[in-house]
């Protein structure tokens, strides 16, 4: 089993920063597919980003591509989301997502039914 627990979110007026930490927690495996998701109320979950830690590519929503970065600490304990110039349509509840992988083939796109592992996600508001 692996639990997640998100953190860093918070309210920011458009154009701010914030960056949220997902911390890693119980079963330690080698290699794992990481993705953050958002979904605001009323709207369905959509994935933003996500990374592969075997050798740590990453793809991007086109609606945060070039403002958001995923990455992940040394010891896979962590996986973090830079978010840069946020815009109002930023918020939302982001949680984030994990899944054991040891090829990452199928690591290049974030949809929810190939995560078994999930956090109860943190919420970021932007303000104009």
């Amino acid at each position: 089993q692996v639990q997640l627990q998100e953190s860093g979110g918070g309210s920011v007026q458009t154009g701010g920063s914030l960056r949220l930490s997902c911390a890693v927690s119980g079963y330690g495996y080698r290699a794992y597919c990481f993705a953050w998701f958002r979904q605001a109320p009323g709207m369905e979950r959509e994935g933003v980003a996500i990374i592969y830690t075997g050798d740590d590519r990453t793809n991007y929503a086109d609606s945060v591509k070039g403002r958001f970065t995923i990455s992940h600490d040394d010891n896979l304990s962590a996986v973090y989301l830079s978010m840069n110039s946020l815009k109002p349509d930023d918020t939302a509840t982001y949680i984030c997502a994990a899944r054991p992988d040891y090829g990452g083939g199928s690591c290049t796109v974030p949809r929810e039914s190939d995560f078994g592992y999930w956090g109860r996600g943190t919420q970021v508001t932007v303000s104009s």
